[in-house]
C-alpha cells in the first residue's frame, strides 16, 4: 500500500539506495526456530537501539522528518490527529489515494533498494502522484443498502485464519507457529539450519527458468568467479562478499525515508516513517519502454548448479534454459513468461471439473461437503502456486482479481483480504541478514513473485520498479554459492520473518510489561473469580513470555484505587490507596512495576493473599474509569499489556455508565443500543495506543455491563475482549473451567509489542477499509501496541486503475513488532493471484467462506451506523445481487429454479446462518452484551473460527470408527462426516455432536444404543444421563477413547476452550441445540428452503 508521507526530493534516487541495509556482518545465518544460534543472537542484541555499534566503515543513515502532507502525528501521548470523529478506527472507511499511474511493466517480485545508484532504468518506475491528491481522514459516504461494490463501501472484512493447533503453553518464542501446510514437523535440527534437506519440500521449489528481459543489455556470461559488480568492487571477506558503501540516505524501518537536504541526522518520530513508503518514496521517472517486459514468470533457473550439463524438456513457448555455465553462476537466459505463455500454461488448468457446473439449489439443496470446506485454489501456474502464501494466513474473497472496477461492480461480489498475520506456525523461516532487500519506490519486501531481469536487477511485483540487487544478496549462505540471488530464502518463501536492524526502531526495545487490574468490589468477590485468576497467575508466572527484563504490576479497585509496592527488600507487599478518583496520581511510581525475576517472591506473596484481602468487603461501587487512567499513567513510559478484570457496570468517576438494556425490547431490531454511550473509553484507548499500551478486557458479569461502551478500550488499543456471562465459582462451574483454560493460553501465548502493520498491493488496486482491533494511523498504517496469534484482520479493496496489461497481482502484509525477548522482527506474507477478464472467471474463483466473512464484518458496521434491520436486509441483498448478476450476465440459457455457480453453492446457506447468528438474529433470547460480544468476535476472529461459530459442524458420534482416521502424534483421531444442520439428520437411536466453536453440545437420542451409553457415557440407561453433564468420563474402552480423542482434537484446533454439554431431550440446553440447526425454521427466521424460495423470487424480479 502506498504511503504518502515521504518527501520527494531531487536526490532521492541515489539517496534511497540502502534504506534497509543494516551494517552487514559476515556470515549472516538463516534459522527456523527460536533464536538460539549465537550468530543470530548477535544480530539483535537486547540493548539494541539508536546507539548500537556499527562497523566503522558504515555511516549511520540519516533520518528525516515527516512530510507535512501525510497528516501523521508524532508517536506519543495523545496523538494530534484530526478530531475524534475522524479517528480511523476499525471498520472506518478511508479515502486512499490511487496508486500512482505507473506505466511500468509488472513482474512477480518486490524488494529493497540497491546499494549502487540505479542504472538508467529501462523498464522501471512510476510517475509521481500529485501531492494534493490524498486527504487523510476523509470518510466516504455510506454505501447503499445492498452494498453495491462499486466504490469504496463502508464495509469490512474478516481476517482469515485456519484452524491451527494451539501453541504449547509456555512457548514465548515469537517465531514458532502451527501452520501444518508449511512443514510437516518442527525438527529441532531446523533451528540452526535454514532448511534441512527433505524436511520442507513445499518450501523449496525451484521455480521456472529465469527470465531474460529484452531491452536489458547484459554482458557476456561470467566464466569464472562472481560477476563484476556495478558499483566499485568492495573488499570481500573470506566468508562472503560484503560491500562497504557509505550510506547517504535514511533507513526506513517498515517504510521509506529520504535524506534531508542538510544531511543532518534526525531520529524517526513516527512508526509511519519507519514502516512507511509508498509510491511517493522516490522521484519517479517516466518509462521509456512502457509496453515491454511485463514478465509474469519466475526469474530463476529451474535447476541447481549441480545439474549444469542437463537440459530440460522443452515446454510450449519456453525453450530449455542454457545451464552450461562452467564454474560461475548461472546466466539469466530464460524466455519471458509473457501473456502468450501464461495463457497457454493456464489453458489446461481448471480449478475443478465441477467448477464450471451450474446448480439449481431448489433441486440440489444438500451441497454441504462431508469434510471441512477447502478454500479454492487460484488458477496459477503450479510453480507459482507452490510458493504462494497459505490461505490460513492470507486469503482473498476472489481468487481471480477483476481487470476493472466496472467488471467487479458487475459481479456484485465484495473484494477484500482476510489476514491472520501472527498465527502460530510450526515452521517459520527466520532470516538474520544484514540487508533487508526492499523496493526503492514502494518499499515492498523482496518475495517469491518478483522478477530477476538478470543477476544484478530485480523488478518489483507491486510497482514494477527495477531495483539493483545489493552485493550481500548475491551470496546464499545456505548453499554457500555466490551469484544466485533467486535462490535466497527471501525469494523462496511467501511467509518469512526478518530480524530487523536498529533502523526499524523508534526506541530501544522495551521490556515486556504486564499490568493486571482487578475489580475487588463486593460483586466481584462474590463471583470468586479472583481466586482462580491469582492461582492461574501463580501457576504460569514462569511461563509469561519475556526474559530477565520482564516487569509486572498490580492494581485493584472498588470505589478507590489500590496500588501495590513490590520493591525489592520489602518483607511483604505494601498497599497504597488513592481515594481521590477525580484526580488520579501514581504514588511511588518506581516500585509499582517491578522486575519479575528480582521481586518474584513478593509477587507470589501478593497473589496468594490478594483473594483473602477483600473477602469481607461491603464496597459495591466500581471506579473502573479512574483505575484505567491510573494504569495508563503507570504504563505510559514503557507500554505493554494491561489485563483488566471487571464484573459490573462502572458506577463512579469518569467513565461511569448507566443501564441501557430493556429486556422487553430485546427483539426490536431498531431500538437496541449498539453504540457507545460515552467516548471516554475510546479516547483513553487512543491515548493507550499512542503510548504502546494494549488493554485486554475480561468481563465476568451476570448483569448488563454495557459492553458496547467498555469494549472500545480494547478495540482501539489492539486488545481483545473475553466475556464470561454469569460467571460464578459455585453456580456456574463450566465457566470456571473455561476461564482457567483460556487464561492459561492467554498468559503463555506469544506476544508482539510496539507493532505496526501495513498491507501493500499491486499498483492499480487500492485498500480503503480496515477491520479488526487497532487504530489506523496515517491512512494505511495499523497501530498494534500488542499483537497476538489469535487475532485476525480484514480489509476491503477496489480496482482504482485497469489491470488490463497485468496477468498477476500481489498483496503483501508486513508486521513489524518487538518480540517478548526484545528482538525487533518483521513478519512478511505475500499472496499472488491471477487477473481475470470475464465474469465467469470471477465467479469460478469466488471464495464463499471469505465472502461470508467479509459480509459479516460489513454487517456489523451497518448495524452500528444504521440499524440491525438494515444490516440484515443488506446481507440478503448481497446474495440476491450476486446471483442476479450471474443469471443475467453469465448464463446463456435461462433455466428455471435458483441457478448458482458451483463456487457459490453455499452462499445462501452461509448468509442464512449469519442471519441466525447471535450478532444479527432477531428474537428475545439474545442479551445485549452477548450480541455485542458476538459482534466483537466477528471483527476480531480469524475466518475459520468465525465460520465455525456461524455455521457449526454436526457429527454423528455413536458409531465412530478408525476408518479414515487421522494419526496425530501417535493418537488415532476418528473423522466422522459433517452433517447438514437440520433435525432431519438426527436419529433417536444415535448420538450427535454439535461443534459451534465456543460451545459443544452432545445430544443423545432416546433410543441410543446401550453400547454408547455404557461404554462412552458410563451410565446404565438413558434416564441416568444427568441434566447438567458437562464432561465425558475416561473409561477404559475403545469407544470412550475414540470419542474423547475426537473431542479433544477439535478443542486443540482453536485458541479458546469450548464447553461440552451432554444433553437429552429433557435438558434445558435442548433449545440451544435446536437453535444451531440453521436449515430449520424458527419462530423468527425462515428455513433454508423457504429462504431459497425468497431469494429466487427476488432474483427473478
Amino acid at each position: 500500500m502506498s504511503q504518502p508521507g515521504i518527501p520527494v526530493s531531487g536526490g532521492a534516487a541515489s539517496g534511497l539506495q540502502a534504506q534497509n541495509g543494516a551494517a552487514p556482518t559476515s556470515g549472516s545465518p538463516y534459522t527456523n526456530g527460536p533464536v538460539q544460534n549465537p550468530l543470530m543472537s548477535s544480530q539483535v542484541p537486547a540493548s539494541q537501539g539508536y546507539n548500537s555499534q556499527r562497523p566503522a566503515s558504515h555511516h549511520l543513515p540519516a533520518k528525516t522528518a515527516l512530510n507535512p502532507i501525510s497528516g501523521q502525528s508524532n508517536y506519543g501521548g495523545f496523538q494530534t490527529v484530526s478530531p475524534l470523529s475522524n479517528y480511523q478506527g476499525p471498520g472506518q472507511t478511508l479515502n486512499r489515494p490511487p496508486m500512482a499511474s505507473n506505466t511500468i511493466t509488472p513482474s512477480l517480485h518486490g524488494g529493497p533498494f540497491s546499494r549502487m545508484p540505479p542504472p538508467a532504468l529501462q523498464n522501471s518506475t512510476a510517475t509521481p502522484m500529485p501531492s494534493g491528491s490524498f486527504h487523510p481522514g476523509v470518510n466516504l459516504p455510506p454505501p447503499p443498502l445492498n452494498w453495491q461494490y462499486n466504490s469504496p463501501p463502508a464495509g469490512s472484512q474478516i481476517n482469515h485464519s485456519p484452524a491451527g493447533s494451539t501453541q504449547p503453553a509456555g512457548s514465548g518464542n515469537t517465531n514458532l507457529t502451527t501452520n501444518h501446510q508449511y512443514i510437516s514437523s518442527g525438527d529441532p535440527s531446523l533451528q540452526n539450519s535454514y532448511i534441512k534437506s527433505g524436511s520442507a519440500p513445499s518450501l523449496v521449489n525451484p521455480p521456472l527458468p529465469p527470465t531474460f528481459q529484452p531491452g536489458a543489455p547484459l554482458g557476456p556470461p561470467p566464466t569464472g568467479g562472481p560477476p563484476p559488480a556495478r558499483a566499485p568492487t568492495p573488499q570481500k571477506s573470506s566468508h562472503h562478499a560484503m560491500p562497504q558503501p557509505s550510506f547517504s540516505s535514511a533507513a526506513n524501518q517498515e517504510g521509506g525515508t529520504s535524506n534531508t537536504n542538510n544531511g543532518s541526522m534526525m531520529v524517526h518520530n513516527s512508526y509511519d516513517e519507519i514502516e512507511g513508503g509508498g509510491f511517493l518514496a522516490t522521484p519517479q521517472f517516466p518509462n521509456k519502454n512502457s509496453k515491454m517486459g511485463r514478465s509474469v514468470g519466475y526469474a530463476y533457473p529451474s535447476l541447481p548448479p549441480g545439474y549444469q550439463n542437463t537440459t530440460l524438456a522443452s515446454t510450449t513457448g519456453m525453450p530449455p534454459p542454457s545451464l552450461n555455465y562452467p564454474s560461475g553462476p548461472p546466466t539469466f537466459t530464460q524466455t519471458p513468461l509473457g501473456a502468450n505463455h501464461l495463457t497457454a500454461s493456464m489453458s489446461g488448468l481448471s480449478l475443478h471439473p465441477e467448477g464450471l457446473r451450474v446448480i439449481n439449489l431448489l433441486q440440489e439443496r444438500n451441497m454441504l461437503p462431508s469434510t471441512p470446506l477447502q478454500p479454492p485454489v487460484p488458477n496459477l501456474h503450479e510453480d507459482i502456486q507452490k510458493l504462494n502464501c497459505s490461505p490460513e494466513l492470507f486469503r482473498c474473497t476472489l481468487t481471480g482479481i477483476p481487470q476493472t472496477q466496472a467488471l467487479l461492480n458487475k459481479a456484485k461480489l465484495p473484494l477484500g483480504l482476510l489476514l491472520h498475520p501472527f498465527k502460530d506456525l510450526v515452521q517459520l523461516p527466520v532470516v538474520t541478514s544484514s540487508t533487508i532487500v526492499r523496493c526503492r519506490s514502494c518499499r515492498t519486501y523482496i518475495n517469491p513473485f518478483v522478477s530477476f531481469l538478470d543477476q544484478r536487477r530485480w523488478k518489483c511485483n507491486l510497482c514494477y520498479r527495477v531495483n539493483d540487487v545489493p552485493e550481500e544478496f548475491m551470496y546464499n549462505p545456505l548453499t554457500r554459492v555466490y551469484g544466485e540471488p533467486h535462490r535466497r530464502p527471501e525469494v523462496q518463501n511467501a511467509t518469512i520473518e526478518f530480524m530487523a536492524p536498529s533502523e526499524y526502531m523508534l526506541r530501544p526495545p522495551q521490556p515486556p510489561v504486564y499490568l493486571f487490574v482487578f475489580d475487588v468490589s463486593h460483586n466481584a468477590i462474590e463471583t470468586g473469580y479472583l481466586n482462580l485468576v491469582c492461582q492461574s497467575l501463580l501457576d504460569n508466572l514462569d511461563l509469561l513470555p519475556g526474559n530477565t527484563r520482564t516487569k509486572i504490576g498490580f492494581i485493584t479497585f472498588d470505589s478507590t484505587i489500590h496500588f501495590y509496592s513490590l520493591q525489592e527488600g520489602l518483607s511483604q507487599p505494601q498497599m497504597l490507596i488513592v481515594s481521590d478518583i477525580d484526580d488520579v496520581f501514581i504514588p511511588m511510581p518506581e516500585n509499582l512495576l517491578v522486575n519479575l525475576n528480582e521481586s518474584k517472591e513478593l509477587v507470589q506473596d501478593l497473589l496468594k493473599t490478594l483473594p483473602q484481602m477483600f473477602g469481607k468487603t461491603l464496597e459495591t461501587q466500581s471506579a473502573l474509569g479512574p483505575a484505567l487512567q491510573a494504569a495508563f499513567k503507570l504504563m505510559s513510559p514503557t507500554g505493554g499489556r494491561m489485563s483488566v478484570f471487571q464484573t459490573q457496570l462502572p458506577t463512579l468517576g469518569v467513565g461511569a455508565l448507566k443501564p441501557r438494556e430493556e429486556p422487553n425490547h430485546r427483539s426490536s431490531a431498531k431500538e437496541i443500543h449498539l453504540t457507545p454511550s460515552t467516548d471516554f473509553y475510546k479516547k483513553l484507548a487512543l491515548d493507550c495506543s499512542g503510548q504502546q499500551v494494549a488493554v485486554d478486557l475480561f468481563l465476568l458479569s451476570g448483569q448488563y455491563s454495557d459492553l458496547a461502551s467498555l469494549g472500545c478500550i480494547s478495540r482501539y488499543s489492539a486488545g481483545s475482549v473475553c466475556y464470561y456471562p454469569s460467571y460464578h465459582h459455585q453456580h456456574n462451574p463450566v465457566q470456571v473451567r473455561k476461564l482457567q483454560k483460556e487464561l492459561q493460553r492467554y498468559l503463555t501465548r506469544k506476544i508482539g509489542f510496539e507493532a505496526v502493520m501495513r498491507i501493500r498491493c499491486t499498483k492499480g488496486l487500492s485498500i480503503h477499509t480496515f477491520h479488526g482491533n487497532f487504530f489506523v494511523r496515517s491512512t494505511d498504517l495499523l497501530s498494534l501496541p500488542n499483537v497476538n496469534p489469535d487475532a485476525g484482520y480484514a480489509v476491503q479493496m477496489s480496482v482504482e486503475e485497469n489491470l488490463t496489461d497485468t496477468q498477476l497481482v500481489s498483496f503483501q502484509s508486513a508486521l513489524l513488532y518487538t518480540s517478548s525477548k526484545g528482538e525487533r522482527r518483521i513478519r512478511v506474507h505475500t499472496l499472488c493471484l491471477p487477473v481475470v477478464s470475464t465474469l465467469n472467471e470471477i465467479f469460478l474463483g469466488a471464495d464463499v467462506q471469505a465472502i461470508a466473512g467479509l459480509l459479516a464484518n460489513m454487517a456489523v458496521d451497518r448495524s452500528v451506523t444504521a440499524s440491525l434491520s438494515d444490516a440484515r436486509d443488506a446481507l440478503v441483498n448481497a446474495v440476491v445481487d450476486s446471483l442476479s448478476a450471474y443469471r443475467s450476465s453469465v448464463l446463456s440459457n435461462q433455466h428455471p429454479g435458483l441457478i448458482v455457480p458451483f463456487s457459490l453453492r453455499l452462499f445462501p446457506l452461509f448468509v442464512l446462518a449469519l442471519l441466525k447468528q447471535k450478532s444479527f438474529q432477531t428474537g428475545t433470547n439474545a442479551r445485549l452484551d452477548e450480541r455485542i460480544f458476538a459482534m466483537c468476535q466477528v471483527k476480531n476472529q480469524p475466518l475459520i473460527y468465525l465460520m465455525l461459530t456461524t455455521h457449526p459442524s454436526l457429527y454423528r458420534v455413536d458409531n465412530l470408527s478408525d476408518e479414515g482416521a487421522l494419526n496425530v502424534n501417535d493418537r488415532t483421531i476418528p473423522q466422522p462426516p459433517i452433517l447438514q444442520l437440520s433435525v432431519e439428520k438426527l436419529s433417536r437411536d444415535g448420538a450427535f455432536l454439535m461443534d459451534a466453536g465456543f460451545v459443544m453440545i452432545l445430544w443423545v437420542g432416546k433410543n441410543c444404543g446401550q453400547n454408547f451409553l455404557s461404554q462412552v457415557l458410563g451410565v446404565q440407561n438413558y434416564a441416568s444421563i444427568a441434566l447438567t453433564m458437562t464432561d465425558l468420563p475416561e473409561l477404559n474402552t475403545p469407544e470412550s477413547a475414540r470419542t474423547i480423542a475426537f473431542i479433544s482434537w477439535l478443542r486443540e484446533q482453536r485458541p479458546f476452550f469450548p464447553i461440552l454439554y451432554v444433553i437429552r431431550d429433557e435438558s434445558p440446553m435442548k433449545a440451544t441445540f435446536l437453535q444451531y440447526m440453521v436449515e430449520d425454521r424458527t419462530e423468527s427466521a425462515l428455513s433454508y428452503y423457504e429462504f431459497l424460495l425468497h431469494i429466487q423470487q427476488q432474483v427473478n424480479k
